[in-house]
Formats: structure tokens, sequence, C-alpha cells
């Protein structure tokens, strides 16, 4: 089970001087040509990126993003050199400060390349993102990778960063409780089931076909662009758009799925443990692909946050074959259809199911009171 929830601040630096404006650009394209450099070199290893990028004149907090980025990109396929890319940091670099006697409450120590020539730079929080930004400066939140973009049509500098925050302790009642499990797809973007006695009661089915549109019309898009040798900026707000009109659609679903769990007695919502891609998304020929497994993690995430606000308690469990095995018997099944699920023993009650419905029901079922994912063992086939 994870105890912990992964949230992104985002802040713009505050009209930085013309000394602080030179090194910033200075800075990002000093870490552009290292990019390069490590990705043509064709880096896949820390090292080999270590080898390629010593030379550069970048903060260090710079140069060990690089080692732990380009390898991964690597791994993905050739990442699109002609994309803008963000000046990556680690988590060294969130050295903050806040006075509330200062116009501009919260500050940001800049990296900059030696000894004693970091750079402070006032920043503009969403006060929406308040208390996500107090819980970090109190070290109730751990900063992950931070990510300074330059936004060119607007000319200025952003700041995002991924934070982890603690999941608040809930006592659970291990004999009133109704779990209710989630599900996220494709053709049904997120589905609910509750459990009674066992047994799904009254599920949820949200349909994906806007997201499954959006996610099409980008890979379209995205095809067009580079046909065109569009300019990097005119791909990243595509990018953007479609990124911005998926949310939309996610934060519709997980409003009714808080809904819905809140509609049972003493709810416990329950989510497979997946790897979250703390909303790093890059720009590039497998963007589409990402921004598609983006929004699944997003989808979790934001389903956590509201879970949170409405006071409904979140675990998670082991999500291995939640989607092929039968939910009443244990059975491994088959899926002749993608909403279709067939179960192979005979003497279950279960023969034809639907598919996302038996998947959320066996993410339901799996609820230990304690935190701990349920053992499971299917059955004979």
């Amino acid at each position: 089970m994870s105890d912990e929830r992964i949230r992104t601040v985002v802040a713009t630096l505050v009209e930085p001087t013309a000394h602080k404006e030179q090194k910033l650009r200075r800075l990002q394209s000093t870490y552009r040509e290292a990019f390069e450099a490590a990705v043509e070199g064709g880096a896949t290893t820390m090292t080999a990126v270590n080898d390629i990028v010593t030379p550069y004149d970048l903060p260090y907090q710079a140069k060990d993003a690089l080692k732990h980025h380009v390898p991964q990109l690597l791994e993905d396929g050739t990442p699109d050199l002609n994309a803008a890319q963000p000046v990556r940091f680690t988590n060294r670099a969130a050295t903050f400060d806040r006075s509330a006697e200062r116009t501009h409450e919260f500050c940001w120590e800049v990296p900059q390349p030696g000894r004693g020539t970091n750079v402070w730079i006032p920043l503009a929080i969403n006060p929406a993102q308040r208390n996500w930004w107090d819980q970090l400066l109190a070290g109730d939140a751990t900063a992950g990778q931070l990510q300074l973009v330059h936004q060119p049509r607007h000319d200025r500098w952003e700041l995002h960063v991924p934070l982890t925050l603690p999941t608040p302790d809930t006592d659970i009642d291990s004999k009133s409780c109704t779990p209710v499990g989630f599900d996220v797809g494709e053709a049904i973007l997120l589905t609910g089931c509750a459990l009674r006695n066992g047994r799904p009661v009254d599920p949820l089915l949200v349909d994906g076909g806007r997201a499954r549109d959006l996610h099409q019309t980008l890979r379209t898009t995205l095809q067009r662009l580079q046909e065109r040798d569009a300019a990097a900026w005119r791909i990243d707000e595509r990018a953007a758009y479609f990124r911005n009109a998926l949310g939309d659609e996610i934060e519709t679903a997980t409003r009714r799925a808080v809904d819905y769990a809140a509609g049972f007695e003493q709810p416990v919502i329950v989510l497979e443990a997946l790897e979250s891609l703390q909303e790093d998304l890059d720009v590039g020929p497998h963007l589409s692909r990402r921004l598609h497994a983006w929004a699944f993690d997003r989808l979790q995430t934001r389903l956590a946050d509201k879970a949170a606000d409405a006071g409904i308690p979140v675990q998670y469990v082991d999500p291995a074959y939640t989607s092929q095995i039968c939910h009443a018997c244990g059975h491994i099944g088959t899926r002749p259809e993608q909403a279709e699920f067939r179960c192979p023993n005979d003497d279950c009650w279960v023969s034809v199911y639907q598919a996302d419905i038996n998947a959320a029901a066996n993410i339901a079922g799996r609820l230990d009171p304690w935190g701990e994912s349920c053992p499971w063992k299917t059955g004979q086939r």
C-alpha cells in the first residue's frame, strides 16, 4: 500500500532583473547543449552521461538530473532534439525562503555553476497551492526533480516542483467499511464497484470516448506538425492544449467517482498501486504514448486528492491479475472482447461479466482494513 501522494506545484519567477535574466538564459542554453551532446552520444548509463556533461558549465544539481533523465529517454527511444526541454534539477535544488514581509512571500535559490554564485528570485505562487508550499517549507512534503520552464510566447519562467505528500492516517472499521474499487481503462475511462458481502453493488461506469478522441486527435496533430517541421513552441502549445483538455475530463470523472463512493456506508476507496509518472510529460516523438500513460496516472492522483478532501480513506493494492481473474471464484478467465469477461469455472455463478466491473470488483476485494493488500490465489484452470 502507498501512503504518499504526488502533487506538482507551479510558480512563476517574478520579473528577474536583466542580470538574473541573463543568467537564466545562459543556464538554459548550456543545459540544452549538454542534453543534446548526451543524447547524440548515446549515453545510456549514468556514467556515460557523466563523462559527457562534466565539462559543461552547469550546477551539479542539473548535471545529476541529466544523468537520470537521458538514459531513461534513450530507453524509450530517440528523443526529438528539436523539442523544447525544461532545465531539470535534482531535489537538492529545492532551496526556498519565505517571509511575510515581502511582496512575494516565497523565493527560490536558483542554482548556478560555481561556489557562491546562486541567485535568489521571488516566486508568484498559485494561491490554491499555498497549503502544499507551506508543507514543503515546513518539511512535511518532499520535493522531487525540479523543472525550470521558459514560456517563450509569454516571455516568462516557471518553476515546476513535484511534491510527495503524506496521506493522513484514517482508522478503518473492518466490520462496517465498504470497499469501493476503481479501475482505469480506455473505452470506459473509470469504473467503480462497491462490494457488499463480497458481491458487486451498483457499479459506476464513466465513458472514455471523449478522452479517447482527444488522444487520437493529438496523435494526428503531432504527426502533421512534425511533417511541417513546426517550431518547438507550437508543438508545446498544442501538447498543453490536449493535456488541459484531458485534465478537464479527468476532473469530471474523478468528481463523479468520489460522489459515487460517498453514497456508501463508511466507504474506503481502493486503487491499484501503479508506478507514478510524477506529471513528468516530455515533448517528443513519444509524447502521444506518454500523454496516454500520464492520463491514467493523473486519474488516480486526482481521485486520491478529491477523496482526501471528502474525508474518504484511500488504500492501494497489488494490481496483478485484477483484469484476468474472476472476482467471484478467482479462476483465470478470458476476454474474447474488450468489455467482456468469461469465467471458465462451471461451478461459479459468473459466466459472462462486464470486464471493467470485474476488474474493479477484484481491486475492491483486495482491501485489508489494516492497510495491506490481501493475499490472493487464483483458482485452478
